[in-house]
């Protein structure tokens, strides 16, 4: 399933897989984390998405993904039932708020290589 995660994100795309009773992971998982069943189906997700969590970074360190301020955040992309932990450049953290409507940014399509990486950050929807 990873291969598959990281394939969609070289893609530009971000997606998940359906677990039991059609909930959607993100990122996706072989295994439901909540019955430990099989799960199958994957499924485009965002690249709009909801924070739900966040902490601010005011002074980032080396090995931050980003070398200005920002927050890490609980991102739920559109059409998932769960989050994952990424990076929101917001510019500043009177911008960020718990709720608010983000989308994926990723790194130029010639750039990209099937990693982690690829999704650079998601930033405020009124931002793109």
């Amino acid at each position: 399933m990873i291969g598959s995660f990281l394939t969609a994100l070289r893609d530009g795309v971000l997606i998940g897989i359906k677990g039991t009773g059609g909930k959607v992971i993100f990122p996706p998982t072989e295994y439901d984390p909540d019955t430990a069943e099989e799960t199958s189906g994957i499924v485009n997700v965002g690249p709009g998405a909801v924070v739900t969590s966040w902490g601010w970074v005011s002074q980032p360190l080396k090995q931050h993904p980003l070398a200005h301020p920002f927050a890490w955040a609980l991102i739920q992309p559109d059409g998932a039932d769960t989050a994952m932990l990424h990076v929101v450049d917001a510019g500043s953290e009177s911008a960020m708020a718990t709720g608010m409507r983000v989308t994926a940014t990723f790194r130029p399509a010639d750039e990209r290589i099937g990693a982690m990486a690829d999704l650079v950050a998601f930033v405020p929807e009124e931002a793109k």
